[in-house]
């Protein structure tokens, strides 16, 4: 338990996410991750998910404008150094958030949940049009899977050796940084790009770990950059630090009973 002098000394990020029930992904992920960074986590609960590694089978959410008035508290009193979106579920909530971001000037990443691990995609097409008039343009960056540039593309997003022209026409497209991950490319080598809308990219690769459950890998990674920035790291190095944290941590799984591999 943390007394009120020791948060005070300690950077804060806020999640707006959902939340789940099997703690691979979602809210319980990225309260992990800040903890392992040394960030204080506050969230901001979307919907109630009853899942596990292997699926949903219920969502119950939250009215959008009790999401923002759990942001509003956590501001009021924490004044998070960074924000992280995940699933926001629908066109109300993201429009609602995008608002409470503007007002609040806090460098914020988007990871746009929109396309579940089974390839259903998530969000319905008000939600999507809505994440990308009103959210993604002053987002400090966006971290889009394949089957997220896909949407956002308009074509699908191939990866690969493909993946630094995606990033960069993404980047270009909405004016803000892009981090493309590639992790569903095809090949044992991938390649997740940064680009920016100047054109200027950075690229990090990594190879292919055999065998491990990948379930929260993105809420992982854009929860890692979150708590860098809230440290008060630039863009590029906080992507490149978490990137080295979400390697080691699948490289280095935590053990569940029952589960072959949960990475941290």
């Amino acid at each position: 338990m943390l007394k009120n002098r020791e948060i005070e000394q300690m950077a804060v990020a806020l999640s707006i996410a959902g939340s789940d029930s099997g703690a691979g992904a979602g809210i319980q992920v990225d309260l992990l991750t800040f903890a392992a960074h040394g960030v204080y986590g506050t969230t901001a609960i979307t919907c109630l998910t009853a899942q596990n590694p292997h699926g949903v089978t219920d969502i119950h959410v939250a009215p959008a404008t009790f999401v923002i008035e759990q942001c509003e508290q956590v501001v009021k009193h924490y004044h998070p150094q960074a924000i992280k979106t995940g699933m926001l579920f629908n066109s109300e909530i993201v429009i609602a958030v995008a608002e409470f971001l503007t007002r609040n000037s806090i460098p914020y990443v988007v990871d746009p949940v929109m396309v579940a691990s089974s390839g259903a995609t998530l969000l319905s097409p008000e939600a999507i049009a809505a994440v990308k008039n009103y959210l993604i343009p002053r987002a400090t960056l966006v971290t889009p899977n394949l089957d997220e540039a896909s949407i956002l593309l308009g074509r699908k997003a191939l990866g690969g050796e493909q993946n630094e022209s995606e990033a960069r026409e993404l980047a270009q497209r909405f004016r803000v940084p892009f981090l493309l991950k590639g992790g569903h490319a095809l090949g044992n080598e991938l390649m997740d790009t940064l680009a920016w809308p100047n054109g200027k990219i950075m690229s990090l690769k990594a190879m292919r770990i055999p065998d491990i459950d990948t379930h929260g890998s993105g809420c992982t990674l854009s929860a890692a950059i979150t708590a860098q920035l809230a440290l008060g790291n630039d863009l590029a190095t906080a992507i490149t630090m978490a990137h080295r944290y979400l390697q080691d941590g699948m490289k280095n799984p935590i053990r569940v009973a029952g589960l072959k591999h949960i990475r941290h």
